[in-house]
């Protein structure tokens, strides 16, 4: 009799543990959102590519001299994705966030983006001025650095899942920054396929 309740009290504070837990994290970050971020990522990628690089071998070393029509081309292709996968983001964890009963605006969702936003500002800040500056070769690894550590830090705030794909990012970054030329391509890795990846196993594993 003893066993079985010392049993159930064990069960029961998992049970606790677990809606605690599920409380204090943004648990609605949307697979579906990853998916589209991915592919939207590749396609600028490319775009990136022909603009900057047109005319060269894809894996030979290429010179880039960036006039400021094509700096505002890139700008714009940046703004262009970032401003699209945001709303897809938006729509499809919003939609997720509904059927889980969390607000997509609520107490989770703030902790995770004030522990997300401080590297991505901070990153994007950088890269600009870099870019600006004439150092192009090195701005898109260190865009997939910047974000991987937002990564890491917010992960505390959301599935444990985001974590390992920060840890990712960080690597594909600085490897772009070591094959220093080729930094376009491991961010289209990083952006691209690693968030096409991550988004079908959470799409799999906890839904869209």
């Amino acid at each position: 009799m003893m066993d079985v309740e010392k049993k159930k009290y064990i069960e029961d504070l998992r049970e606790i543990k677990t809606m605690m837990n599920r409380s204090s994290r943004f648990i609605s970050l949307s697979g579906m959102s990853g998916v589209c971020a991915g592919l939207i990522a590749i396609l600028t990628a490319f775009a990136a590519y022909q603009l900057v690089y047109a005319g060269q071998d894809y894996f030979n070393m290429r010179r880039v001299h960036l006039s400021y029509r094509h700096l505002f081309m890139l700008l714009l292709l940046a703004n262009a994705a970032i401003f699209s996968s945001f709303a897809f983001g938006v729509y499809f964890t919003g939609r997720k966030a509904k059927r889980n009963g969390q607000r997509l605006w609520g107490p989770e969702s703030k902790q995770f983006l004030t522990s997300f936003m401080p590297a991505m500002v901070t990153g994007g800040l950088l890269c600009l001025m870099l870019l600006l500056k004439g150092y192009v070769g090195i701005v898109a690894p260190l865009c997939l650095v910047f974000y991987g550590l937002a990564l890491v830090s917010a992960s505390r705030y959301t599935l444990e899942a985001t974590k390992g794909l920060g840890y990712i990012e960080i690597i594909l970054g600085l490897a772009g920054i070591y094959f220093i030329g080729y930094g376009l391509l491991f961010w289209a890795l990083g952006f691209g396929l690693m968030h096409i990846v991550y988004g079908v196993y959470m799409h799999i594993k906890y839904g869209s």
